[in-house]
């Protein structure tokens, strides 16, 4: 399987990162444009301002890149959750993504919600529920250009950098919560 899987919480780097992935060649499938361009956008979930999903049917839609031996990255905060090589889990200091995310005009329980989650691992849990190999790259202060090659570095087996677990923001867990 040729597909791996760039994910994180919304905020965190993943398009400024995949931006730089393709210009270094790497295709990189923006799942959001996937999503639309086969109608998998459900219904909008007012409460939390988002829209529903289908992820088995998301999931099905990539055997393509599956059966394909190219390498393929997934950019979205769902890609995890897909069947895949490996995934990469973009990190961000909570304080760093609060403004990252107010600058995008997220409304204070959004940026809330998104903070949370991060400070909580929950992206990164849920993917090493998944018994994909999971690794994690810290994006608060470096550029896309230095994240993107330490994707690259996890592409090509160099992974001792990048285990789960060595990225930590449970002491601002009083800040948020």
């Amino acid at each position: 399987m040729t597909l791996f899987a760039i994910t994180g919480t919304p905020g965190t780097g993943k398009t400024s990162v995949s931006k730089e992935l393709r210009a270094l060649g790497y295709d990189v499938i923006d799942m959001n444009e996937h999503i639309r361009a086969h109608g998998l956008l459900g219904e909008l979930d007012k409460e939390r301002d988002t829209y529903e999903v289908d992820l088995d049917a998301l999931n099905d839609s990539l055997q393509d890149y599956r059966d394909d031996a190219e390498l393929h990255l997934m950019d979205s905060h769902l890609s995890h959750f897909m069947d895949c090589s490996g995934i990469v889990v973009l990190r961000c200091d909570p304080n760093i993504l609060s403004e990252r995310l107010k600058a995008r005009g997220y409304g204070c329980e959004k940026v809330l919600e998104n903070v949370q989650s991060e400070v909580l691992d929950v992206i990164l849990c849920e993917a090493m529920d998944s018994d994909i190999p999971v690794y994690e790259v810290d994006c608060s202060r470096g550029n896309p250009v230095d994240s993107a090659r330490a994707i690259e570095e996890i592409i090509k087996g160099y992974t001792a950098n990048y285990v789960p677990g060595r990225i930590d923001w449970s002491q601002e867990m009083d800040k948020w919560f």
